[in-house]
C-alpha cells in the first residue's frame, strides 16, 4: 500500500517513509499504520505502508525493498524484535534513520528513537486491576489464578510481564492467589506469536489437569487475542453460566471483539493505547530526523535494547471494562456506538 502526498518539509522533493506494521490479523495494526499515513500526509510526505503477516523474513524482505527503493525514513513494529540486524546494517549504510513503533528494535546501534507506550505500567494496571477487583487487599482470599505472558519474541512480552508479577507476586508467595498449574515463570506461561488458538490449547491442558473440581477465579492475559481464546476453553468446559462464571479476565489492546466481550460480559477488563496518540509521537519523530532535529523524549534510561540505550517516548496506558468503555472509548471518538452491540 503506498499513500501518496505533496511536498516533504525538509526540501524540494517529497520525501517517503517507509512504514513495516507486523500484521493485519490483529485491528490495532490496522488502526496503527492507517493513523501514520494519515499524519504523515497531512505533513506533505508520502508513504509506503506494508504488512509482514507475521512471517518474519516477509517483513525483513519489504523493508529490504524499501531502502533499495530509497526511502528517506522507516518506521518499524517489528514481527521479532531481534531478527531485523540484517535491514538495520543496510538503512545505516544507506544513511536512513530508524524509528521503532511500540516494539523495540533490538541488538543494533541504529535505531534513533522508540515510540510506544509505558510497557511496564501496562502489567502493573493489569496486576492491580486483578487485586482491586478480587478484594486481596482487604483479605479475600485464597483465589485461583492461572497466569499468560505474550510472544517471547517480542521484547514487550517481558515488560508487561514484570510489571504485572511485581503486583501479583506478593499475594502469590502469601499464598492469597494459587497458581494450581504451578505455571509461573515467564517461559511457562509465554504465548508464542501471541496465539489466541495456543493460549486456548495450554488453557484446555490446565483445565484438565488441575481443575476438575476447582474453580478458577482469575486468569492474568496480557493481550487480548490471548483472553479471547482462555474464553473459548473456559466456556467449552461449562464456565460462563449463571452457576459456572467465567473468572475474571484481563486483556490489551481494546479491540473491537474484546471490546464487545466485556460488554458481553465475558472479558473482564483490557488496556486502551491509544493509536492516535502514538501515530502523532512517531510522526513527530520522524520530522525531527528528516529535518536533523531532536525529537521530544521523556525517558533515556529504561529500553537498552543490547546495543545502546534508545530513547523513548513513553505513552500512559488506560484501564477499560464496563463501567468506562463508553467513555474511554466512544465518547472519546475512538469508536462509535455502531461498532458495538448494545444493550
Amino acid at each position: 500500500m503506498t499513500a501518496c502526498g505533496s511536498e516533504g518539509t525538509s526540501g524540494s522533493d517529497t520525501e517517503t517513509i517507509g512504514i513495516s506494521m507486523p500484521t493485519q490479523s490483529s485491528e490495532r495494526w490496522v488502526n496503527d499504520g492507517e493513523n501514520m499515513v494519515s499524519e504523515l500526509e497531512e505533513l506533505g510526505y508520502e508513504t509506503d505502508l506494508q504488512y509482514g503477516e507475521d512471517v518474519v523474513e516477509d517483513q525483513a524482505s519489504q523493508i529490504e525493498n524499501m531502502i533499495t527503493e530509497g526511502v528517506d525514513a522507516l518506521v518499524i513494529a517489528p514481527i521479532d524484535g531481534e531478527a531485523l540486524t540484517n535491514v538495520l546494517d543496510m538503512a545505516e549504510n544507506s544513511d536512513i534513520p530508524v524509528i521503532a513503533y511500540d516494539r523495540l528494535l533490538m541488538n543494533h546501534e541504529h535505531v534513533s528513537y522508540y515510540a510506544t507506550f509505558d510497557n511496564f505500567e501496562v502489567g502493573v494496571i493489569q496486576g492491580e486491576y486483578i487485586v482491586e477487583n478480587l478484594g486481596l487487599e482487604d483479605g479475600e482470599g485464597p483465589y485461583n489464578i492461572e497466569l499468560f505472558a505474550g510472544s517471547p519474541d517480542d521484547n514487550n512480552a517481558y515488560f508487561f510481564w514484570d510489571g504485572a508479577m511485581s503486583v501479583l507476586e506478593p499475594y502469590m508467595e502469601s499464598g492469597d492467589l494459587v497458581v494450581r498449574s504451578e505455571q509461573v515463570d515467564f517461559e511457562q506461561a509465554a504465548t508464542p506469536q501471541w496465539s489466541g488458538s495456543d493460549a486456548q490449547e495450554r488453557m484446555d491442558n490446565i483445565l484438565s489437569s488441575h481443575y476438575s473440581s476447582e474453580e478458577l477465579d482469575a486468569v492474568y492475559s496480557p493481550f487480548d487475542g490471548i483472553s479471547l481464546g482462555v474464553i473459548s476453553s473456559l466456556k467449552s468446559v461449562g464456565y460462563g453460566t449463571e452457576d459456572q462464571p467465567l473468572p475474571l479476565i484481563t486483556g490489551q489492546d481494546a479491540d473491537t471483539s474484546s471490546v464487545q466481550s466485556i460488554i458481553d460480559g465475558e472479558q473482564t477488563q483490557t488496556i486502551f493505547k491509544d493509536t492516535r496518540e502514538l501515530a502523532d509521537k512517531a510522526v513527530d519523530m520522524v520530522d525531527a530526523v528528516i529535518n536533523d532535529e531532536e525529537a521530544e523524549v521523556n525517558d533515556t534510561e529504561t529500553y537498552d535494547n543490547g546495543e545502546k540505550v534508545v530513547p523513548a517516548s513513553l505513552l500512559e496506558p488506560v484501564s477499560v471494562d464496563q463501567s468506562n468503555y463508553e467513555e474511554v472509548l466512544i465518547e472519546s471518538g475512538y469508536y462509535s456506538k455502531e461498532d458495538f452491540e448494545m444493550e
